[in-house]
């Protein structure tokens, strides 16, 4: 037979905060490509209501409950994956919050919550999935970054920096266990369209969604914000074989915006 590109077949994968957005994209087209996804979210009907879509389809999808900012929750669902499937194969650390404000219009509390999500959860994950790959000496990890890890992005002080943190424990944990068989990389997009903008738009400018829906498709050259499958299909080239001369790589999904 033909070998098919881009198979994720008999690979289990764990994916953080799948329950909707990117996350729940990147569950969809795994599955799709023929790996055992595992829906990790901290609201557990969002998580299993993504997976049951996915088993609708006659594709493997299981959800579990996850607080990746709470080790004891993060190694609850870790070991159960392992125990039911013996190996993790992919961790895509997805789970994570947005803030808007500078500096100056940050509270303490909203930094804090920040970093414990988007910084600590991939910490906890990461340091709870990685022995097991180590020791089968294979595995891919593959972090949600972001464009505000490369560039500046106005108002958005929090969020840029735990997302250049994330960007270098991609590195550091790429070149510590580069020899263990284990890759990881990164993703970095821009905006895209999510259930998390529409909720951002109805409660900051309900009165105003149109006009500030434009202006934030308007910060992309190409016009437009990205589609959550669109960065799915990026994820599934970094978990799959094809990617296998990857790792500490950033890749950006921009609309054009680090043109110039």
């Amino acid at each position: 037979m033909p070998h098919r590109y881009f198979s994720l077949s008999d690979k289990t994968a764990l994916i953080t905060g799948a329950g909707s957005g990117i996350g729940r994209a990147i569950a969809q087209v795994f599955a799709e490509a023929g790996a055992r996804v595992w829906i990790a979210d901290i609201q557990p009907e969002k998580g299993e209501e993504a997976a049951r879509s996915i088993r609708e389809k006659n594709q493997q999808a299981q959800s579990l409950p996850c607080d990746v900012t709470r080790m004891d929750s993060v190694r609850s669902a870790v070991d159960h994956i392992l125990e039911e499937d013996g190996r993790i194969d992919i961790l895509v650390n997805n789970a994570g919050i947005g803030f808007v404000g500078n500096l100056l219009q940050t509270p303490e509390e909203d930094f804090d919550r920040l970093m414990e999500v988007n910084v600590k959860g991939v910490f906890l994950v990461s340091k709870a999935v990685l022995p097991s790959m180590a020791e089968r000496r294979q595995g891919v990890i593959i972090n949600m970054a972001s464009i505000a890890s490369l560039i500046g992005v106005k108002d958005r002080f929090a969020y840029c920096a735990t997302k250049g943190a994330v960007l270098m424990m991609t590195k550091s944990i790429a070149l510590d266990f580069v020899d263990q068989g284990v890759r990881c990389n990164c993703i970095c997009p821009t905006r895209i369209h999510t259930p998390f903008v529409d909720e951002y738009l109805e409660k900051n400018y309900p009165d105003a969604k149109e006009q500030m829906f434009s202006q934030l498709c308007a910060y992309q050259p190409l016009r437009r914000m990205g589609r959550p499958e669109e960065v799915a299909y990026l994820a599934l080239y970094l978990a799959s074989d094809e990617a296998s001369f990857h790792t500490g790589d950033a890749f950006p999904i921009a609309g054009g915006k680090l043109m110039g």
